[in-house]
């Protein structure tokens, strides 16, 4: 199968796992769920055969990627960083990408404030959706905030960084990249929870970005409303050869 055919695969699998989550829970419409397509190590060509099938959320892991392949790919696409941004790279990725429609890896106070001044320099039209990226594991290893610091996070965001709205919360999962754990879910969720009573909105008006390709359809009926999927998409990443 070419890259639109794994794409409507994938489409079809992510709605059919939203409708059961629905089910379980007897809500009448099951919860919208957005795809975002990882395109990391791919060439542009084939993030425009998703684009020319319909497709608009694209997630890159890497700056250098984002500068390279935004200009070349139209103006609507909706940019989602979720790879881990260091501060001296957020001016460079700002800059790049005016259509970047969420940064999914804060994972500090001082890169929440760097994103901020950047953004707000830049685009004092909008603010940019982040997410906070959560260690729900507590590897030392990962990248993303100890559970028990999200929700004090959150308060910053919402309180002093007026550049930023905080559209939810991301975690990876598991040490491998297998997959998100039913421990890992249930750690967002609650940080989900915590997050939403600290800056006084709905526990739902927070996204959870949780699932890869390896378990996103396990990850929606646990209540993930974004999940991002590469290599059932694009097909195996290539990585060139360490020299």
């Amino acid at each position: 199968m070419g890259i639109p055919e794994q794409l409507a695969e994938v489409q079809a699998k992510v709605q059919a796992a939203a409708i059961a989550r629905a089910e379980s829970l007897k809500t009448p419409e099951p919860a919208k769920v957005r795809l975002v397509a990882v395109s990391k190590t791919k060439p542009v060509e084939d993030l425009k055969q998703a684009y020319d099938a319909g497709h608009r959320h694209f997630g890159e892991n890497y700056v250098q990627e984002v500068v390279e392949k935004a200009p070349l790919l139209p103006a609507d696409v909706q940019w989602h960083f979720i790879g881990h941004l260091q501060s001296n790279k957020v001016t460079s990725l700002v800059k790049a990408c005016p259509n970047l429609a969420c940064l999914e890896t804060i994972d500090s106070e001082k890169l929440a404030r760097a994103v901020d001044k950047a953004w707000q320099a830049a685009y004092p039209e909008r603010p940019l959706r982040v997410m906070i990226q959560v260690n729900s594991s507590g590897e030392e290893t990962k990248n993303g905030v100890e559970a028990k610091d999200v929700a004090g996070l959150a308060r910053i965001i919402a309180q002093d960084c007026s550049g930023l709205q905080l559209a939810g919360l991301m975690t990876i999962g598991a040490p491998d990249y297998s997959g998100c754990r039913t421990e890992d879910f249930e750690t967002l969720r609650r940080c989900r929870d915590e997050s939403a009573a600290a800056i006084g909105v709905d526990a739902d008006a927070l996204e959870m970005s949780m699932g890869m390709s390896s378990d996103y359809e396990t990850a929606i009926r646990e209540g993930s409303t974004s999940v991002r999927v590469g290599s059932s998409i694009f097909g195996a990443r290539h990585y060139p050869a360490k020299s």
